[in-house]
């Protein structure tokens, strides 16, 4: 038995059912009182809620019987009640099992399909979707597949059965419902999401909330929304991503399904950036519950979202909020450094567009030139401006945003706490880019103010910061 070692069901080719509760020591025959003559018990699935449960498949055709016959019992066999309402009077069982974590959802593999029961058994209605119609053999639920092994036609897996097991009152009447989401595994797959709508919606947000209050993620429904321009990675570029759209979600009536990387944010980019071993690809959500929110047209659904470590990984819970802890400021300091090249281009992109219009006037260009020479310098020892291609990183060293991007993507990868060093490396790089943003600053309040000066004289806008 599933809840009591010492509980064991045994069924015969010719129709007899015993169960002992001592380990075997004594033996009672069970057999039901309609159990047809020669029937053969072909499975038992004893209980996992009921101590005295147990679901009984069994078939006879070799003697000319086609017919359904599954028993139920919650009394160790001495009551049975026989449960095929709904299946095919030609649809002779090969498997029942009970769903480990919903009371009462039942599978049935048949001759021709496969069933589901939400009421124990007492009704069954087919859950072949688009199987073909095969003889399925055994059937079991692992984790939230329910996997069927055939006669002759191979293995099915029907994913993600959160739905059956939470179909039923628990759904309520509104026009959405948003079903609790199976556990997330990091480094393994994407989070889940699955929502009902029950008329199509016309406006859609699905949002993904850390436990400080943090919206990381937020999708909407309607029209493809663009991802942020990515960084190109070079010959030795782990981690960089094309750009593209993210999926929009389904407003349609139905069950709809939506997915998360589990990842945070990606560190800002700028178009054309090259980087070599670098990637600005933000970090996973460690373990822990997350919110999934989603509103629709006005209405607020909540449900927790629970990330689980990968069984397969050495590293604790301890060990990879560490990991995202750094990785987190990491990201951000990659951000502010690029940040700040995006700065000094459109800065000298607005210097250029008022040298155009100045008639050439000589004060003018003369403060213009000296504002980008200096921007310029400091741009140069945040990023290598002469990257052109993938592989130009092998003939120009990188700089501080690539060393940057290095660590977020080394320390990332995998589940880990940092080593030793990469603390001491990321003050280091903290430390040189503060001399450059240091520099910056000291370039704008000099050089900047002298530049708009002149594009007043000029009666030009102002060059702005941004």
């Amino acid at each position: 038995g599933k809840t009591d070692v010492n509980v064991i069901w045994t069924g015969s080719d010719d129709g007899l059912i015993n169960v002992t509760r001592d380990g075997g020591k004594t033996w009672t025959n069970v057999t039901p009182k309609d159990m047809p003559d020669f029937g053969r018990v072909s499975m038992i699935d004893a209980s996992k809620f009921d101590a005295g449960g147990a679901y009984v498949a069994v078939k006879r055709p070799l003697l000319d019987d086609v017919a359904p016959y599954i028993f139920r019992t919650k009394d160790w066999g001495r009551t049975w009640t026989k449960i095929v309402t709904g299946i095919a009077p030609n649809d002779y069982v090969h498997a029942v099992r009970e769903d480990p974590t919903r009371k009462g959802l039942l599978y049935a593999g048949t001759q021709h399909g496969v069933y589901v029961s939400f009421d124990d058994g007492d009704h069954w209605q087919s859950l072949s979707l688009n199987l073909p119609e095969v003889p399925v053999a055994d059937l079991i639920v692992e984790r939230n597949d329910l996997a069927i092994a055939t006669h002759g036609r191979g293995f099915y897996i029907l994913d993600n059965i959160g739905p059956l097991r939470q179909s039923g009152a628990a759904m309520g009447s509104g026009d959405a419902v948003l079903l609790k989401p199976n556990n997330a595994i990091r480094s393994y797959g994407q989070a889940t999401v699955q929502y009902i709508l029950r008329k199509p919606a016309q406006s859609l947000t699905l949002e993904f909330i850390d436990g400080k209050g943090t919206v990381i993620r937020t999708l909407t429904g309607g029209a493809a929304a663009p991802t942020a321009p990515a960084a190109a990675a070079g010959g030795g570029g782990r981690g960089g991503r094309g750009g593209g759209f993210a999926m929009p979600l389904s407003l349609s009536a139905g069950l709809n399904s939506a997915s998360w990387n589990m990842r945070y944010p990606d560190a800002t980019s700028f178009p054309g950036m090259i980087l070599w071993g670098g990637s600005v690809t933000g970090p996973m959500a460690p373990p822990g519950t997350y919110t999934v929110k989603l509103t629709v047209d006005g209405k607020t659904l909540t449900q927790p979202l629970i990330v689980e470590r990968n069984p397969l990984h050495m590293a604790t819970d301890a060990d990879m909020i560490e990991q995202f802890n750094f990785l987190i400021q990491v990201r951000d300091k990659t951000s502010e450094a690029n940040n700040t090249v995006i700065r000094i281009r459109s800065i000298k992109s607005q210097v250029a567009d008022r040298l155009g219009k100045s008639n050439g006037d000589a004060k003018l260009k003369a403060a213009g030139d000296a504002l980008v020479a200096n921007m310029s310098a400091v741009e140069g020892e945040i990023y290598q401006v002469k990257n052109q291609s993938g592989q130009d990183p092998l003939n120009y060293p990188i700089k501080i945003n690539n060393w940057l991007a290095g660590l977020l993507s080394m320390v990332g990868n995998g589940d880990g706490r940092p080593t030793t060093e990469a603390p001491k490396i990321f003050a280091d790089l903290t430390a040189q880019l503060k001399v450059q943003t240091d520099k910056l600053a000291a370039v704008l309040t000099k050089d900047l103010v002298a530049f708009n000066v002149e594009a007043k004289r000029l009666g030009l806008d102002a060059v702005a910061d941004k």
